[in-house]
Formats: structure tokens, C-alpha cells, sequence
């Protein structure tokens, strides 16, 4: 299963676009601070998400 997802940041209102495999680890990630472009705009939060088969 696959997920395109829209973060939104809590600190700026910026939004990210995304797609992965398992959501709530990306998720994870991101607030975590190891992605380098997202880094400086935490926290996120999911504004929107869909799922797709393949």
C-alpha cells in the first residue's frame, strides 16, 4: 500500500508533499529532524493523505 500525504508545519504554515509506504513512520521522521529540507519547519502535522493499492 502506498500514500501520497501533505504535512502541514505548526511553526511557519509551510506544507511538504510526500509519498511513502508506511505513513506514520514518515510522519515520524520528519518531526524527528533527520530530513534535512524539513528540518528547520517542525513540527508537522498530516493535513492531508491518500491511499493507493500500487
Amino acid at each position: 500500500m502506498y500514500f501520497t500525504y501533505i504535512l502541514k508545519s505548526q511553526k511557519d504554515n509551510t506544507f511538504y508533499y510526500g509519498s511513502t509506504q508506511n505513513l506514520d513512520a514518515r510522519i515520524l521522521v520528519h518531526n524527528s529532524g533527520s530530513v534535512k529540507y524539513t528540518k528547520g519547519h517542525r513540527p508537522y502535522v498530516l493535513h492531508y493523505f491518500e491511499k493507493y493499492e500500487t
